[in-house]
């Protein structure tokens, strides 16, 4: 792999894991996310496990839409161009509609949707100007349906991130220029985001499968993608067609 990849949210979670997948297989890297020294101890790590990779970390909130631009230009300015950007960084702290934490809606709203149009532009920008590129959308398995209870607002957001991806794809193409836009949809990966959820799913998978499982279907490209495949493509299924109260126990 020849290639400069920059992935948001990558301070923690998926993000961090695809970044050191990314790396063991050549990449160069751009990782940003608001905690600065958390990217700082990953870049350490990449570059001291492979040598003569380079990973350049920026400080990014993505609700802070004039950083996330400057930061594209930061991003392109140290390393002449990326090939790839995933955007990845999110924020799952919802409440059920209705029980008074409008502040949590709010705001997972704001990152995952508003942060994730200041990401796609950004982004966009810089392959119109290159020419090429491979913009990545990760959503959720849970964009299939409108979820209950704390995932409510979250799976609102990532239903419409997928939109958003889907619409910019068809921009692209009706252009014939060579930019791919695929979406992810990983089903329940452990991380962070889900510990902090207090559940553990029955279904619930491994860290470095699931990171190894993104990296493989990011590379391998195509439009829609859940990761990994199984059992998560049957899973989203059954949330689109089973009755709300089915899909209510089994999320």
């Amino acid at each position: 792999m020849n290639e400069t990849v920059m992935i948001t949210g990558a301070s923690a979670g998926i993000g961090e894991g695809m970044a050191r997948v990314f790396a063991s297989r050549g990449a160069d890297l751009v990782v940003t996310a608001r905690r600065l020294e958390r990217l700082e101890a990953l870049q350490a790590e990449i570059e001291a496990r492979h040598p003569g990779r380079r990973v350049v970390p920026l400080r990014m909130d993505v609700t802070d839409h004039d950083r996330v631009f400057e930061a594209f230009e930061q991003a392109v300015a140290a390393t002449g161009r990326l090939d790839r950007v995933v955007v990845n960084a999110g924020l799952g702290k919802g409440s059920r509609v209705g029980a008074g934490r409008f502040s949590g809606n709010r705001d997972t709203a704001l990152t995952n949707f508003v942060g994730g149009i200041a990401q796609c532009e950004a982004a966009m920008r810089v392959f119109y100007a290159q020419g090429h590129g491979h913009l990545v959308v990760v959503s959720s398995v849970v964009a299939a349906r409108g979820m209950p209870g704390p995932m409510n607002v979250y799976a609102a957001s990532k239903v419409a991130l997928a939109h958003l991806a889907e619409g910019i794809r068809s921009d692209v193409e009706a252009r014939g220029v060579p930019i791919s836009v695929t979406t992810i949809r990983p089903g329940y990966i452990d991380s962070d985001m889900h510990a902090r959820t207090g559940r553990r799913h029955r279904l619930l998978v491994d860290a470095e499968v699931g990171h190894r499982a993104l990296v493989d279907a990011i590379e391998r490209g195509g439009r829609n993608l859940y990761v990994p495949r199984w059992p998560w493509t049957a899973f989203a299924w059954g949330l689109r067609h089973l009755p709300l109260a089915v899909t209510r126990r089994i999320v």
